[in-house]
This record gives C-alpha cells, structure tokens and sequence, in this order.
C-alpha cells in the first residue's frame, strides 16, 4: 500500500475520530440527530470510538514515517480534523449521521 493511501486513512481515521468525541457532547448529538435521546452507554461508546479512531491514526502515521515526522503529520491531521469537524458542525451537522448509522 502506498504511504499516500495510509495517510488519506490517517486523515480519515483522524475526522472520524473527532466527528465521534463531538457527537459524544449532548449539544452536538442534539444538532445532529435531534432529539433522539443519547443514552449513558452511546456516549462512552462515541468517546471509546473517538480515542480508538486517533489512535488508529496515530499508528497509520507511524507506518509512513519515523517518529519525529508522524508525530508531525498526526498533529496536524488532528487540527484539520478538528476544524473540519466544527465547520461541518457548523453548517452541515446532518452530515456527521453517516458516524452513528447504527443508532
């Protein structure tokens, strides 16, 4: 697999990750899903699955790079997840649905 594919997961692996911690707050579940009711257990299910998807990204990065360098490109592949997440949160909160299909 090419370095580019691992570190488009990583960015992926990255949004994902932050789309679920954001969607484990009450407000941001409620811009998302309305008012579906989030139970105690979906929120620590949203946060495991968060720190599990930068996790993953973190690990994708180090596949690519030494560490000095993935540590580098994680860093910044969770700032542009983070910002990603707030604008979309922002003017297009129905598109974080696809991260809770199940619910």
């Amino acid at each position: 697999m090419p370095d580019t594919l691992f570190l488009i997961a990583a960015l992926a692996a990255s949004v994902a990750g932050m789309g679920w911690l954001a969607l484990a707050m009450e407000v941001h579940w409620e811009q998302v899903r309305g008012t579906l009711p989030q139970s105690p257990q979906l929120v620590t299910r949203l946060r495991c699955l968060g720190a599990v998807g930068l996790f993953a990204s973190l690990l994708l990065c180090l596949k690519v790079d030494h560490a000095s360098m993935a540590a580098l490109v994680w860093i910044m592949a969770v700032a542009f997840a983070a910002i990603s997440t707030a604008f979309t949160l922002t003017w297009r909160p129905h598109w974080l649905r696809v991260l809770v299909f199940w619910s």
